[in-house]
């Protein structure tokens, strides 16, 4: 693959993954749907488009999936939904962003890597600019949609490190949506009470399952093999500041000076663990 190719897959995907955030954001803040039938929808549009992408590959059907990682994959779309009904999309991305990172990280260590003293000094200064983005104050974001949202990013990668070797990765997180569909459409009989659907919103939720999500994974994937382990960690500290530049364009969110400060200090913090070698 050409390496102008390789780096227009790589923006694209990278685009699709924060426009997440704006698609979730813009739903429930723009439109009458509920977090719940928000997360139905886009892993019912997920799924199918991740079959019919395994069938236009050749596959004969999804691969079977994991019922742990499909739980983790409806943890994180649950978390993430209910967690936008009060985060702006910049703030949430970061936080999700630096869960995502944190608990991949973490899950490093416990399996014997061992950080060097710029790496470590990295991962306490993200800690702190995460800390210093949850206090108290008049820019900062609601603590309970904050909590959900580090718990989405917990759940995410752990996804992540799970689809680690588990196969074909389209067909595995094909099985794996199906699998998610089901606890979804529980989640929203349970919150059937709340449940408010518009062409809107619904139009929102299907584009984030079938586009941002499955279209967005499939090329990050096709790219991925053409990218070094390093310069594939580094190119997503994009991920947060593409979700704030497109919520202060498309959603009129604030840039705050609170915001800047944390971002500068997670994103560079976790730049300094995850590009520097371990031991």
């Amino acid at each position: 693959m050409s390496h102008a190719r390789v780096v227009v897959l790589t923006v694209l995907a990278l685009a699709a993954f924060a426009g997440n955030s704006l698609l979730c954001r813009a739903a429930l803040s723009r439109s009458h749907i509920d977090a719940a039938s928000f997360t139905t929808v886009r892993l019912l549009s997920g799924a199918l488009m991740l079959w019919v992408l395994v069938r236009l590959r050749g596959g004969a059907r999804a691969g079977k999936g994991s019922l742990l990682s499909a739980l983790a994959l409806f943890a994180y779309a649950a978390g993430f939904s209910f967690a936008y009904l009060h985060l702006p999309a910049a703030a949430g991305a970061l936080i999700l962003f630096g869960a995502v990172q944190t608990t991949m990280i973490a899950y490093g260590l416990w399996l014997g890597e061992r950080l060097r003293p710029a790496q470590l000094a990295g991962l306490l200064l993200a800690g702190a600019g995460l800390v210093g983005l949850l206090l108290p104050g008049l820019s900062a974001p609601p603590l309970a949609s904050a909590l959900l949202m580090l718990g989405a990013g917990a759940a995410w990668g752990t996804y992540s490190v799970r689809g680690k070797g588990a196969g074909d990765a389209l067909q595995v997180t094909a099985g794996n949506f199906l699998l998610a569909v089901p606890m979804a459409l529980a989640l929203s009989l349970l919150l059937l009470r709340e449940a408010a659907f518009d062409p809107a919103g619904s139009g929102y939720a299907f584009l984030s399952g079938a586009l941002t999500s499955d279209i967005g994974y499939a090329i990050w994937y096709t790219a991925l093999p053409f990218l070094k382990s390093t310069s594939a960690a580094a190119v997503q500290l994009s991920v947060p500041v593409i979700a704030a530049l497109g919520g202060v364009a498309f959603l009129d969110e604030p840039l705050t000076l609170r915001l800047l400060s944390a971002s500068i200090a997670i994103i560079g913090g976790i730049a300094l663990v995850i590009l520097g070698p371990r031991t």
